[in-house]
């Protein structure tokens, strides 16, 4: 999963010049219609009634740089329209904030009304690229 500009160079700040960087405290998963590109450009994000993004958890790292979520994600059923979603992202706050890393699903999903957009536990997986 690619990691946005803004976690890039937090990352390479803290290990190449001792800038300190202090993690978010909690992690937010953010639905998109289209490509949020490196930069996490928020007008892909989904807007609508119905959502909100939605906090997830991640287990410890299974592999060095790789991790998955560990609860499920679940967000609200779907109402007014029916939405194509192409792609996720990770963000530090609710609302606005910085992108973390993001990732096309593996295919497009169109979620119809009542629909309930969700990952499993080990679903939503993330490998630092």
């Amino acid at each position: 999963m690619p990691a946005s500009t803004y976690l890039r160079g937090k990352i390479t700040d803290h290990v190449l010049r001792n800038t300190a960087y202090t993690s978010p405290t909690t992690v937010y998963v953010a639905l998109h219609t289209s490509d949020p590109t490196v930069a996490g450009t928020p007008g892909t994000e989904v807007s609508a009634g119905w959502y909100a993004r939605q906090v997830a958890a991640f287990a410890a790292q299974s592999v060095a740089g790789q991790t998955s979520n560990s609860g499920t994600i679940t967000f609200d059923g779907v109402t007014g329209s029916a939405v194509t979603i192409t792609h996720f992202s990770l963000w530090d706050a609710a609302t606005l904030g910085n992108m973390l890393e993001f990732a096309p699903l593996s295919a497009s999903k169109t979620f119809s009304i009542t629909d309930v957009p969700s990952w499993l536990p080990g679903q939503l997986a993330s490998t630092m690229t």
